[in-house]
């Protein structure tokens, strides 16, 4: 009989259920009463499910004495509060949608329960998703497992929070700019974006509906590969959802790094990177190169740097868009004692929502406005079509483009809530693949005084496949995302 230990990746959790040496049940009550012994310090729950989790846990186990091989069976997840979970409130960490509990499972969220896993809670996020260290939450931040004075980057904070301090083996986020590959980096894991249109968004949130994509977060490319393929796919639900094969994202696994032809844009990592980053991504470099890829420091991506300009009218314009429906008459909190109702929808909005996404509502009403629509709005999806076209050149001569992550490691809790542009500036990096929809992962690539540092990937469209090959290679060539904090129980 093998030991029930919590720190092994979800494959080996799942050998052992088929093997016998443990059940569901015993893993979904150790998995809950480790999250319930690092809440008070973590915080990277809005929600636990534990009733939902039993009875899950208890359908796989008897999937698995039926002989049900499938890769996550009876594997804990946490989900990002921006799914819709049926009778489990989704609030988006906001006072907004605090009491909201969905009549209907999102198509990721059904996926998973297809698939076997059993869902222990609604993990911490940004509110709506807008931020970059999970700060802006309405109901605290979450804690970098690290270093509990340290943010774990953002948005989607509490999924990368709780696989890095072993509560869960495997998460769910979202990124529209950075939100699964900057946390994974700053907790020292690995967390990947699809192709925007190779995950459904049906039942998720929306925050920027162009940019929005739900992806998995793992200790391992193999948890991750797993997941990806749990939840992607065609949904005729959501028509920005592309109808490409899915493939089994493990099968290539054995490639390894030999000839890999690896982009490295020697403009990323000139700008403006924390002190250990760049010898960090150095020393990645070298074990790209040690095991055989072919690394050319001579591709441009020239438009790329206005990326994080053009985001920041995309974004706002989208989400003032999409926020407009929480106007205290639908649903969500309400004011109701206004002297009219457009005194109520005012105070209903002003008292719901939090500054930053005031900010980003305000942002993106006035780019879209008459007299600036064309000025603003037009140019940045001109701008949009040039940067997508300049990775579309690169990847006719390399497989995957390499950069940092994140020009840090985890910064201080409090230390850029005051000041928006430098909490923007951590998704530098990262902004430019949502804006050309190519997917990305990030892995664990070692540490700059005692934080991790995270190494990008970005691939072709709908190339998932490459990444977690090179994700893979490079784990068992570094050991990468198996260190662990020892500051939780």
């Amino acid at each position: 009989m093998a030991t029930l230990d919590l720190d092994v990746p979800a494959h080996e959790h799942a050998a052992r259920m088929r093997a016998g040496d443990y059940t569901a049940r015993a893993l979904a009550e150790a998995t809950l009463a480790r999250i319930r012994a690092q809440e008070p310090a973590l915080h990277a729950y809005v929600t636990i499910t534990e009733e939902l989790a039993r009875a899950q846990a208890d359908a796989a186990d008897a999937r698995l004495r039926a002989g049900d091989a499938a890769p996550l069976v009876g594997i804990p997840v946490g989900v990002k509060d921006l799914l819709c979970t049926r009778g489990v409130r989704t609030t988006a960490s906001s006072r907004m949608l605090e009491r909201f509990v969905p009549f209907y499972d999102c198509t990721v969220v059904e996926r998973l329960q297809a698939a076997g896993a059993v869902i222990v809670g609604k993990t911490n996020l940004d509110e709506f998703a807008m931020g970059s260290s999970t700060e802006h939450s309405a109901f605290g931040p979450t804690r970098n497992p690290w270093d509990l004075e340290r943010v774990p980057g953002g948005s989607s904070g509490g999924s990368a929070a709780t696989v890095a301090a072993r509560g869960v083996p495997i998460s769910l986020g979202t990124d529209t700019g950075g939100s699964i590959r900057q946390p994974a980096a700053l907790c020292g894991i690995l967390g990947l974006k699809p192709t925007y249109g190779r995950v459904s968004r049906y039942g998720v949130v929306a925050f920027a509906s162009s940019l929005d994509q739900v992806g998995p977060f793992g200790r391992d490319a193999e948890d991750v590969a797993n997941l990806l393929g749990a939840i992607a796919g065609h949904d005729e639900r959501d028509s920005t959802t592309v109808p490409v094969p899915v493939p089994d994202y493990t099968a290539g696994f054995a490639r390894g790094l030999a000839g890999l032809r690896v982009g490295v844009p020697e403009q990323f990592l000139e700008r403006g990177l924390g002190p250990g980053v760049r010898e960090a991504i150095e020393e990645a470099i070298a074990v790209f190169e040690h095991a055989g890829a072919i690394i050319d420091r001579s591709v441009a991506l020239p438009t790329a740097g206005a990326a994080l300009a053009v985001y920041y009218i995309i974004a706002p314009s989208e989400a003032s868009a999409n926020l407009a429906r929480y106007d205290g008459v639908k649903y969500g909190f309400a004011v109701t004692d206004g002297a009219s109702v457009e005194a109520e929808m005012s105070e209903t909005r002003g008292r719901g929502f939090g500054s930053e996404v005031k900010r980003r509502i305000m942002l993106g009403t006035y780019a879209l406005s008459a007299g600036y629509y064309d000025a603003y709005y037009l140019k940045a999806q001109k701008v949009r079509t040039v940067i997508t076209r300049e990775f579309e050149s690169a990847f006719a001569e390399h497989d995957v483009i390499l950069t940092p992550t994140s020009p840090t490691t985890a910064f201080r809790l409090g230390e850029k809530l005051e000041d928006p542009y430098a909490m923007y500036l951590n998704d530098l990096f990262t902004i430019p693949v949502n804006i050309s929809g190519d997917p990305a992962i990030s892995i664990p690539c070692g540490f700059a005084d005692g934080l991790p540092v995270g190494l990008q990937l970005i691939g072709r469209h709908f190339d998932e496949a490459t990444l977690l090959a090179a994700a893979n290679a490079y784990g068992e060539a570094t050991d990468a995302g198996k260190a662990s904090p020892a500051a939780l129980p």
